[in-house]
C-alpha cells in the first residue's frame, strides 16, 4: 500500500510522528516475521519542498507529482486547537492550493484520511458533504456550524465513508494509522497496537467534557448550568426552555446545531459525567442514582454500560 503523508506548515507534531511512528513500526514487524515485501510505501508530500512544524522542525518534502501512484492521501492536524486560529489557517495560500489537489485526487480515486483539525482540511474542500465524518470533540460544535452538510459524529473515532476516512481527536492518528495498516492486514494490525500499547477505543465518547463543548454558545451554556442544577430532578424540555426564556423548539435546535444532540441526551451526558464523579468519590449506586435523577441503580448501571461500554464494576477497578 503507497500512503502519501500530507504535512502543511504548522503541522500537529505528535500527529505527524504517530502516522509515520505507527506504519514505520508495521514494516518492521512484517519483516521480522518474513515478510518477503514492505507491506507500506510512505512517503511525506506538500506544496512546497520544506515544510515547518508548530514546534519549529523542518522536513523536505516530496513532490505532489508523487501522490497520484498513491492509494491513500493522508492529512495529519494542525496545530490550531481554537476555533478562530484554525478557520484562519483554512484560508491561507498553502491550504487553498492543498484543497485543490484533495479534491482532485479523490476525484481520480485516491482515498483520502485526515484526523483531529486535518478532518477541517477535508469538510473544507467538501470530501465530506452529505456523508458522515467524526472530528476532534472539542471543535465539533465549530464543525457544524461551519459544515451543516456533514453527517458528523464526534462519539467516534474512526468513521470511513465513501473513500474518505476521519478519525478523532490528537491521539486518533494512531487509531487512523492502525485502521490504514488493517486494511492491509488485521493481524498485523494487532500486532501493532500491541507493541506500541494502543488500546482499542472505538468512541470519544467517554473522553468528552460537557461543560468545554457547552460554553460554543451562549444559550447552551445556560442550559448546562441549569442541566446541573437539575440532575437530581430529572429532565423537562418544558421546565429547561422556559427557565431560559425561550420555547422548547429554539432550545431543541440550538442543542442539535451546536451539539449534533437532543437536550435529553446533553442532560445524559452531565448524568454520566457527574455518576463517574462519584464513582471515583467511592459512593455506593443507590446514592449516585439519586444524585442524577434515577429513582433506581439498575437504570444507571445500564444507561452508563451503554455510553461508556463499561459499568461501575470496571470503573472501579481503574481506580485501583
Amino acid at each position: 500500500m503507497r500512503l502519501s503523508i500530507f504535512a502543511l506548515d504548522g503541522v500537529f507534531d505528535t500527529g505527524l510522528a504517530a502516522l509515520l511512528d505507527t506504519l514505520a513500526t508495521a514494516n518492521e514487524l512484517a519483516a521480522a516475521q518474513g515478510s518477503a515485501h514492505v507491506p507500506f510505501d510512505v512517503n511525506l508530500v506538500g506544496v512546497r519542498r520544506r515544510v515547518r512544524t508548530a514546534l519549529g522542525f523542518s522536513a523536505q518534502v516530496e513532490p505532489l507529482g508523487t501522490v497520484r501512484q498513491s492509494d491513500w492521501v493522508v492529512v495529519p492536524a494542525l496545530n490550531a486547537k481554537q476555533p478562530g486560529p484554525l478557520i484562519e489557517a483554512l484560508a491561507r495560500p498553502d491550504v487553498r492550493k492543498t484543497i485543490d489537489h484533495l479534491r482532485a485526487w479523490h476525484a481520480e480515486g485516491i482515498g483520502i484520511a485526515a484526523a483531529c483539525t486535518g478532518t477541517f482540511v477535508l469538510a473544507e474542500a467538501g470530501l465530506l458533504d452529505d456523508g458522515k465524518a467524526t472530528t476532534t470533540w472539542s471543535l465539533a460544535p465549530a464543525f457544524r456550524q461551519r459544515f451543516p452538510a456533514v453527517d458528523l459524529d464526534d462519539s467516534r473515532m474512526v468513521v470511513a465513508s465513501r473513500r474518505v476516512v476521519t478519525a478523532g481527536s490528537a491521539m486518533g492518528h494512531l487509531d487512523l494509522a492502525l485502521w490504514l495498516v488493517r486494511q492491509a492486514s488485521p493481524e498485523l494490525a494487532t500486532l501493532v497496537a500491541r507493541f506500541l500499547l494502543i488500546d482499542k477505543r472505538s468512541s470519544q465518547a467517554h473522553y468528552i467534557v460537557p461543560d468545554y463543548v457547552a460554553h460554543a454558545d451562549p444559550l447552551i451554556a445556560r442550559f448546562e448550568r441549569w442541566s446541573r442544577d437539575h440532575l437530581s430532578h430529572g429532565f423537562s424540555l418544558k421546565e429547561a426552555a422556559s427557565a431560559l426564556c425561550v420555547g422548547p423548539r429554539t432550545l431543541q435546535r440550538r442543542t442539535e446545531a451546536v451539539l449534533g444532540k437532543s437536550p435529553l441526551a446533553f442532560f445524559q451526558d452531565l448524568r454520566i459525567e457527574r455518576a463517574q464523579q462519584l464513582v471515583s468519590a467511592g459512593c455506593d449506586l443507590e446514592t449516585i442514582a439519586s444524585e442524577v435523577g434515577y429513582a433506581d441503580s439498575a437504570t444507571l448501571r445500564t444507561l452508563l454500560r451503554r455510553k461508556l461500554g463499561r459499568g461501575v464494576r470496571e470503573m472501579r477497578a481503574d481506580l485501583r
